[in-house]
């Protein structure tokens, strides 16, 4: 975008460019999103920033009606796989904060100067000051949802000290941390993903999204594939809750996300053994839900297909789910192989039932912890009735995800992980792909070998020979070819079909259902 072009999409408060630029306004002293309903300032009082880091170094402080600390986060983080990107996942999940700058680069296999040099040049801050705008936007929530002290807030989103935090507070909202709890919004609120606590005592948000949001279909996907002990999904279609927990840097905790979608956002509860997990947890379980993607963009390049149009219409919004836990996700894979999704599902629940961690105290159907992987590496699955060439493929994995051989971290080159999974023996290129989809969330992945996906694109009318044009949403596509109705349907009244694809394994030929 040009900057005028830019101003253009503040003018007419277009909330599509919410989290893609920020911009700040000389005269008030404050920055923005675009789609904020305040008067549109003059255009040559206006800035623009690629994130509320910068606005916020340029000594800018957050518009306390349009609260642009609370927008979806850019997709661009997402599609893009250099080291900003890379970066910018990492700082999102909460590295910085627990590892410092040199943990940051470490992960990124680059220099603390040299990370910090090219986020500057892009993005116009460093990696402590988007890490600071991440602290400072923890601190709002816990401040309007809770009633936990200052104090312990500021130890809980991130801060070393409290004099930090209220310096920090200050400067960005231009209130007080007690001025800003008395500002809380309101349910009615038509921005800001908080909410007020909630009757049970978990910490309510609202998870911002942009655009059309597919709910039924993700809820669907997820549904078909929870996995007894770690997930759980009550109520009918278009009024469920999906629970599950989670195994966070500090501690167990619990997200529960509900179906019915707000304007604008999914409203979430977490139950966080340790209050400092909650930028980890909110980013993983928005991370599951692909909160930050850009279905305008998605719809714009796949619309462009005379196919792929209609399925797109049929279905907008539609979301290519990622994970809450990568190394769950890559073993998950491993356990659905050869078998149909229900059977996977119930590999998966015997799995966790031996060796998954419970939980200090069960929450209804939620007893566990998905196993660690250097739990699982010398086992010997006999509980689980699998063959013994797909229990070594798992120990195989589980070995190489414990000593790090193979990385799937937020900020992992795709590219590089990729690779190093197909070299273990029962690692395919459909298994290796279709983790890297969705525990790496890369949007731009079609798993060609996938029988379901040729399936759809059969019922289609369309072919593998158009992919070149999908990208960088190749994902959503494949997404929307398993969608696609069969003959007979009514709009949306087919679920998913099973994920399918023939893999050849070092050993023999399989079919890999996940």
């Amino acid at each position: 975008m040009t900057e005028d072009s830019r101003y253009e999409a503040v003018r007419s408060r277009d909330a599509r460019f919410d989290g893609a630029f920020f911009f700040a306004v000389s005269t008030t002293g404050i920055y923005c999103r675009p789609s904020c309903p305040a008067t549109t300032p003059r255009r040559h009082n206006v800035t623009f920033y690629p994130t509320s880091a910068a606005a916020q170094g340029s000594g800018f402080r957050a518009c306390r009606r349009c609260r642009p600390d609370a927008v979806p986060g850019s997709a661009e983080w997402n599609a893009r796989a250099d080291v900003v990107g890379r970066a910018m996942r990492l700082i999102g999940d909460g590295v910085v904060d627990r590892e410092g700058v040199s943990g940051l680069a470490a992960r990124l296999g680059y220099s603390a100067r040299q990370v910090q040099r090219q986020l500057n040049a892009e993005l116009g801050a460093g990696p402590v000051a988007l890490a600071r705008a991440q602290r400072a936007h923890t601190a709002r929530v816990l401040l309007q949802t809770t009633g936990l002290p200052a104090t312990e807030i500021a130890f809980a989103a991130g801060f070393a000290s409290v004099r930090q935090f209220n310096d920090t507070i200050r400067e960005i909202y231009a209130l007080t941390p007690s001025e800003l709890r008395a500002a809380r919004p309101g349910r009615g609120a038509r921005f800001g993903p908080v909410a007020p606590q909630h009757a049970s005592g978990g910490l309510a948000l609202r998870l911002p999204f942009r655009g059309p949001y597919a709910a039924r279909q993700i809820f669907d996907h997820l549904q078909r594939r929870a996995i007894t002990g770690i997930e759980d999904i009550g109520g009918e279609p278009g009024g469920r809750t999906y629970r599950r927990t989670l195994r966070l840097p500090n501690g167990p905790g619990i997200a529960e996300v509900d179906e019915v979608t707000g304007d604008g956002w999914l409203e979430c509860r977490l139950y966080l053994s340790e209050l400092r997990d909650l930028t980890t947890a909110t980013q993983r379980v928005r991370r599951l839900f692909d909160l930050d993607a850009d279905p305008y963009a998605v719809a714009e390049r796949l619309g462009a297909d005379p196919v792929l149009a209609g399925l797109v219409s049929r279905c907008p919004g539609l979301r290519s789910p990622g994970a809450a836990d990568a190394h769950e996700l890559a073993l998950r894979a491993v356990l659905g192989q050869q078998v149909s999704v229900a059977a996977g599902r119930t590999l998966g629940g015997k799995l966790v039932a031996a060796h998954g961690d419970p939980l200090p105290e069960p929450s209804g159907a939620l007893t566990h912890l998905f196993p660690r992987s250097q739990d699982l590496a010398t086992v010997s699955f006999a509980e689980l009735g699998m063959p013994g060439a797909r229990r070594e493929t798992l120990r195989t994995l589980s070995a190489a995800l414990a000593d790090g051989t193979v990385t799937l971290d937020a900020g992992t080159d795709r590219d590089q992980a990729e690779r190093a999974l197909l070299g273990l023996r029962g690692i395919g290129p459909w298994t290796a792909g279709y983790i890297r989809m969705r525990a790496l969330g890369d949007p731009d992945v079609l798993l060609t070998g996938d029988v379901a996906l040729r399936a759809g694109m059969l019922r289609a009318g369309s072919s593998a020979a158009h992919a070149d044009t999908w990208r960088p949403w190749r994902s959503y596509a494949m997404h929307h070819f398993w969608n696609a109705p069969h003959p007979g349907d009514e709009p949306s009244d087919r679920p998913e079909p099973a994920l399918v694809s023939h893999e050849r394994a070092p050993e023999r030929s399989r079919i890999a259902h996940t």
